[in-house]
């Protein structure tokens, strides 16, 4: 079988280098790991090795040729490793062009911006498997998402490089698939460095014609929905094929969310194990939330203030209207309420919506309201925040909030949910709680946490006792910019806009 060589990463930021000297010729024979070329970067001088043996087929640089890092370097007949010849196609399969078949290794694409690694949470298919251009491949865990990887062409899976539960790194080989062997080399290497969650920047897309589109029927589905001409969006994959995360960047007008990468936890050692404990890595989601959780608390000097709201009219007007806006993509709960209503407030009380920088010399006050709420899903706490929540009505909320609450729950929001949030809800009465020390989502400067409705008796204006609605919140302030008279009176205006819903009508705009 014929194989492709792919330039690996040779350096961090180095994305081409100079061929200076080939040590084999082709018709050479090379075994694994032995010297094939030196390549000058404008740092060193590096060997490349060979990864696998075989005879060598094809050298694509001439000595003094600039080579592109992710592009196939040469090429090499392998030795027999026990690979056969897929079968004869079904009717839903073209047939290919030529007889001959080639194994190209379909390399893991940029999935976030910062994004060096992730988990191999479940492989799709199997070895031996015939697969479509477009068809999911496996899903895998970052420290923000769960992603799903689709293959960039049809052909017969051949090689697995990870278990289930393995870390897979950014640019290496994820799979192995067996192509027809006419396909051009140069498009080999468009798409082996091309996915749908591949950033902007790293290619350059121009606008298919109108009606012209390259695109799934699930990602023209999606375009429908947000009423977008999917002729317009420029597609990130091959032909300008349009992929899901495309459309989230020509709405969103920004490119993937990125969080700076570490090195994982440690493992306890053995010697603090006891016979029958279990020790499990942490990781993905839950490792990410333990850093930044760590780095809040050793940063931010945090402060709570607690206050009881009485939202019996509130519930009243929700019971009334949530029958009649219940869809399959819209649910009336109580949250868009309390996020408009945060809204309005920070209107008066910008400096609950700011940021500020690390030597606590700069405040940023930011002009949306980009209000997160935590969700506890099957991938660990997330926090999806929903955009602009100043220009949105309180179905526009409802409808969001039901979009990243289903995302979330199944471990798949996106990147781009998940950044740019300016203060946070979390809902610890879903699950019995009524006060809470929440802590900040730095850099947020400030969290609430709502504690569980109750029905508690109350006195009235008449001295009389009834049965009221009543909740706890929680309020973690950053005593670096916030002091408690300005979240007291922030809290209270939030809470005259939720006790007595009309005030937050007549603040509208």
């Amino acid at each position: 079988m014929i194989k492709d060589f792919i330039l690996p990463d040779i350096g961090e930021g180095v994305v081409e280098c100079e061929l200076m000297e080939w040590l084999v010729a082709e018709g050479d024979r090379v075994e694994e790991d032995q010297p094939i070329c030196e390549v000058m970067t404008d740092k060193a001088l590096v060997q490349i090795p060979a990864p696998f043996p075989g005879v060598i087929n094809k050298l694509y640089y001439a000595k003094g040729d600039v080579a592109k890092v992710h592009s196939p370097l040469y090429a090499v007949t392998m030795d027999d490793d026990g690979f056969t010849e897929p079968a004869a196609p079904t009717p839903s399969q073209p047939t290919p062009v030529s007889s001959s078949k080639q194994i190209e290794d379909f390399l893991l694409p940029d999935i976030g911006e910062g994004i060096v690694e992730c988990e191999l949470v479940d492989w799709l298919v199997a070895e031996g498997e015939l697969i479509e251009e477009d068809q999911p491949i496996c899903d895998v865990m970052t420290d923000k998402a769960l992603v799903q990887i689709p293959a960039i062409k049809a052909g017969k899976v051949v090689k697995l490089y990870y278990d289930k539960g393995q870390v897979a790194k950014v640019h290496a080989p994820l799979f192995a698939i067996e192509v027809a062997a006419d396909v051009a080399v140069a498009d080999t290497v468009e798409q082996a460095v091309t996915a749908p969650a591949v950033a902007l920047e790293h290619q350059s897309s121009v606008p298919v014609e109108q009606g012209k589109a390259l695109a799934s029927p699930a990602v023209r589905r999606l375009a429908r929905s947000l009423d977008i001409n999917i002729a317009e969006v420029p597609g990130s994959g091959k032909h300008g094929r349009v992929y899901k995360e495309d459309i989230e960047r020509f709405v969103n007008n920004a490119s993937v969310a990125s969080q700076p990468t570490v090195n994982p936890p440690a493992v306890v050692s053995p010697t603090m194990v006891s016979a029958g404990d279990k020790v499990v890595p942490i990781k993905g989601v839950q490792a990410v939330m333990a850093r930044q959780m760590m780095d809040s608390v050793s940063t931010i000097p945090h402060f709570t203030y607690c206050e009881e709201l009485d939202i019996t009219d509130l519930v009243a007007l929700r019971e009334q209207l949530k029958q009649k806006y219940a869809s399959d993509t819209l649910k009336l709960t109580m949250m868009p309420f309390f996020m408009k209503a945060l809204s309005l407030a920070l209107t008066q009380f910008p400096v609950v919506n700011s940021r500020v920088n690390a030597d606590c010399t700069e405040l940023t006050y930011l002009a949306r309201h980009n209000i997160g709420m935590a969700v506890d899903s099957k991938v660990g706490l997330l926090v999806p925040n929903v955009k602009d929540v100043q220009d949105k009505s309180i179905l526009d909320i409802a409808a969001e909030i039901t979009r990243l609450t289903d995302a979330a729950r199944s471990g798949r929001v996106t990147p781009a949910d998940l950044k740019d949030g300016t203060i946070s809800i979390s809902n610890i009465g879903a699950l019995g709680g009524t006060v809470a020390t929440p802590l900040i989502n730095k850099p947020e400067v400030a969290i609430v946490a709502l504690g569980k409705l109750q029905n508690l008796p109350r006195f009235n204006a008449n001295g009389e006792v009834e049965a009221r609605k009543i909740m706890q919140v929680s309020w973690s302030g950053d005593h670096r910019v916030i002091d408690g008279g300005t979240i007291a009176r922030f809290c209270n205006l939030w809470k005259q806009y939720l006790e007595r819903p009309q005030e937050m009508l007549l603040a509208m705009k």
